[in-house]
């Protein structure tokens, strides 16, 4: 019996021609086996889903009188930026748990799959948007028993959410390209809240700008971070979108353009 023998480096040669359209059905395989791994370890989903719970009670009530005189005038500034605040933390995660992998060699049996190489970093973050939904709903529904009505109506609430988690999924791709280059994921973690940190917190999320020294009020004016808390506001507060939203699009669109090539660089480099 005549037998066929396959050529060393077949399975990458299939990786590599594979379709686009094949290419998003692995993507979106990667991203369901995502949610399953938040499924069977629920623990996952602490910081989505008690975060937005414990932050909006703890400065709501411990800065609502002294800002704005009661917690129902605070409720309008506080929640927009609990919301950005939040679901912005949560894409650290995605850095985090892509290293997680790596170093589990999680990455090394994907390798020898006849799928594309890049579906398992786009399957990643694509499930990831899953925990910027859950954070936001939460937050929102947090604010809404607390008494916040939006102004601006559903319409303006919704358009809100689209934005901050678009803006979140792009900032993932920030920390995945840590994931992939950093040794450890407690590295990841430790670099990614060193340029979080200073940009929530020093941004007009739960203070307005005018209370802080004219030294500070520069950087929090130009901080990326302010630009889109206030376009939230705008969104749910007045039902308006102005210059805000428009730079925290662009901005957004820019961190993409930038470091998605080269995290999928820097990926293929080390798969």
């Amino acid at each position: 019996m005549k037998t066929t023998s396959i050529k060393p480096g077949f399975g990458r040669q299939l990786k590599n021609s594979t379709s686009l359209g094949q290419t998003i059905r692995n993507s979106l395989t990667m991203a369901y086996r995502g949610l399953l791994k938040i499924k069977r370890t629920p623990e996952q989903l602490f910081d989505v889903t008690l975060q937005p719970i414990i932050f909006t009670l703890m400065f709501t009530y411990i800065f609502g009188g002294a800002i704005s005189g009661d917690v129902q005038s605070y409720l309008p500034v506080i929640i927009p930026g609990i919301l950005v605040q939040t679901v912005i933390t949560t894409s650290i995660v995605t850095g985090v748990q892509l290293r997680e992998d790596m170093d589990k060699g999680v990455f090394d049996r994907f390798k020898s799959l006849p799928i594309a190489r890049i579906a398992p970093l786009a399957g990643a973050l694509l499930a990831d948007t899953v925990r910027y939904t859950i954070a936001t709903t939460l937050t929102f529904s947090m604010g809404y028993v607390m008494g916040y009505r939006p102004e601006g109506g559903l319409g303006y609430v919704a358009l809100a959410a689209l934005l901050v988690i678009f803006c979140s999924w792009s900032m993932s791709w920030i920390f995945a390209f840590f994931g992939v280059i950093a040794r450890t994921a407690s590295s990841v973690q430790g670099i990614s809240m060193l340029v979080l940190f200073p940009l929530t917190f020093l941004s007009n999320a739960f203070v307005p700008v005018d209370t802080m020294p004219n030294w500070l009020q520069w950087f929090v004016d130009m901080n990326p971070i302010s630009h889109l808390v206030s376009a939230v506001r705008d969104l749910t507060n007045t039902g308006s979108a102005g210059w805000d939203l428009t730079i925290s699009l662009i901005g957004a669109l820019v961190i993409v353009a930038i470091f998605a090539p080269i995290t999928v660089r820097a990926y293929m480099r080390r798969t």
